[in-house]
Parts: structure tokens; C-alpha cells; sequence
């Protein structure tokens, strides 16, 4: 496969096992919350093309049902279905995805903030938005492509139809290269952005499916794009969206030197899957 299980790590204790999921973010960022759960195996893994796990195909772009083929895999690997299992961010596409095709494999599936442009109202904009973010990535590297991401992140309230007339955004306001270094294998620029907001869930799959779906989103996130989808995967699932006292990054605990709430994250997050 395009990524080895050489980026697969297993903790194993006590009852239902617990899988943690991200993209394009990896195991590492699961570092401070995976120790809220002592009493649980908890399995975690770096998604194709990223940390432990480098691609070794060529490919430049990875799909949802490719992330989720990958994860049953892994799962199936350690012997560890099936699973509890909490997704975040573009790890919320992909696991739906593996629920749709393999439910017998997840019990409970917590997926927070997952970034599906399909079932918000400004989904053209979104799309556009994403597309025009991936274009400036391979034609101007990661520094400008980088802050347009930023600033898409952080946008509350839907994208209008007019958002190409807004001005791009300055670079080095956030921090980030000028120059271009000529690398184009960034994961999240790169590899995912298309396939991952472009994604169109199976909905009477996960509606007939044996695992239980929790939908969730950040307090803090209420607004932008990745909380707004959620709520809209809740609707069309038909039902309730949990809300963590949280920001889209709330489980970590100085992971990438972001500060979130993790107990507290913990605790909510324990809700769900104690009630599953």
C-alpha cells in the first residue's frame, strides 16, 4: 500500500479498544489525549503520506476511501476490531467512509469537524475556495497557499459568492515563507485538500450501518467551515450534533505548540463513547 503500518502504534489495555484518527495530521498529535484513555487499547497510525508513513507510489493525491481502506486495514492488522474510534478533521471524512463500507469494524464513531463542503449551502464557494488554495499551492509553494488556508479556517459564517475579490493574504503576517522552496508533497496542500472537502458521504449507508455515528463540534469552532459540516452531516443522519467546550484542535496538549483543553476534551469526548 501506499503507506506502510510502519506508522501504526498500539497501546493495548483493558476493554474496547480505541482508534484515533487524523488528516493530515498523524499519530503525534494524539499524544496527550490517547493518555485520558489508560483503560483502553488505543490504537493510533500516521495516514499515507505523512510522518512514519511516506508514499511510496508516486500518487499526488489520496481519496477518502483510500484513508479508509488504510484504517481497516490497520485495524484488521492489530487484531484490534472492532473499534471505538474518534476522527478529527479530515480523519471525520475518511472514517464515515470506512463505517459505510465496513461498520462491523467500529462500534462508536465520534467524528469531529470533518471538512465536507457537500452538505452546506456554500458548498460552491467552499469547493472554490479549496480549489484556489491547492492551484496557489502548485503554482507558488506553501507560504501563500498557507496563509489562504489560515484565513479560510478562521472565516465564521459561510464563504460568498464574491470571495475571489478579496484581497490574498500576506504571508509573512502569519509567519510563513515568501519564497518558494519548490517542494509540492505537503499533505494537506498537496495530497488531500481536493479529495478530502470534495467528498460526498454515503448517507444511507451510515444511516443503515450497525455503528453508532456521533457527530461533534467545538464551542469555539461555531461559525467556520469544518463545525458548519458537521452540524450538516448531523441533519441528514438525523441526529443530534454533540458540542465539545473546544476549538477545532482541543485535544492537544502542545502538540505542533497549540494549547487546547484536553482534559476537558477528554471528558466530553468520553460521553459518546461511554454511552455507545
Amino acid at each position: 500500500m501506499g503507506a506502510g503500518f510502519g506508522g501504526t502504534g498500539v497501546k493495548r489495555v483493558g476493554s474496547r479498544p480505541l482508534m484515533l484518527v487524523g488528516s493530515p495530521m498523524d499519530a503525534a498529535g494524539f499524544g496527550t489525549l490517547a493518555t485520558y484513555f489508560a483503560d483502553r487499547t488505543v490504537v493510533t497510525y500516521d495516514p499515507r503520506g505523512t510522518g512514519r508513513s511516506p508514499r511510496t507510489d508516486g500518487a499526488a493525491r489520496t481519496t477518502p476511501p483510500e484513508h479508509a481502506d488504510d484504517v481497516r486495514r490497520v485495524i484488521e492488522a492489530v487484531g484490534a476490531g472492532p473499534v471505538d474510534l474518534f476522527a478529527s478533521s479530515g480523519g471525520a471524512v475518511n472514517a464515515p467512509a470506512l463505517v459505510a463500507g465496513h461498520g462491523e469494524l467500529v462500534g462508536t464513531l465520534v467524528a469531529h469537524e470533518p471538512p465536507v463542503a457537500w452538505v452546506r449551502p456554500d458548498r460552491e464557494s467552499v469547493l472554490g475556495v479549496c480549489k484556489d488554495i491547492h492551484t496557489t499551492y502548485l503554482r507558488r509553494g506553501m507560504g501563500p497557499a498557507m496563509a489562504k488556508f489560515f484565513v479560510a479556517a478562521g472565516r465564521k459564517g459561510p464563504f460568498p459568492h464574491g470571495w475571489r475579490e478579496e484581497p490574498a493574504p500576506d504571508p509573512a503576517a502569519f509567519g510563513l515563507p515568501t519564497e518558494d522552496d519548490g517542494a509540492r508533497d505537503d499533505p494537506l496542500l498537496g495530497q488531500n485538500m481536493l479529495g478530502c472537502t470534495g467528498f460526498r458521504p454515503d448517507f444511507a449507508a451510515l444511516r443503515s450501518a450497525a455503528t453508532r455515528v456521533v457527530m461533534a463540534a467545538g464551542e469555539e469552532s461555531v461559525g467556520e467551515f469544518p463545525a458548519r459540516a458537521a452540524a450538516g452531516i448531523a441533519r441528514e443522519l438525523g441526529t443530534d450534533l454533540v458540542v465539545f467546550r473546544s476549538p477545532h484542535g482541543g485535544f492537544l496538549g502542545g502538540e505542533y505548540g497549540q494549547h487546547g483543553a484536553p482534559a476537558e476534551f477528554a471528558r466530553a469526548l468520553s460521553g459518546p463513547l461511554t454511552a455507545g
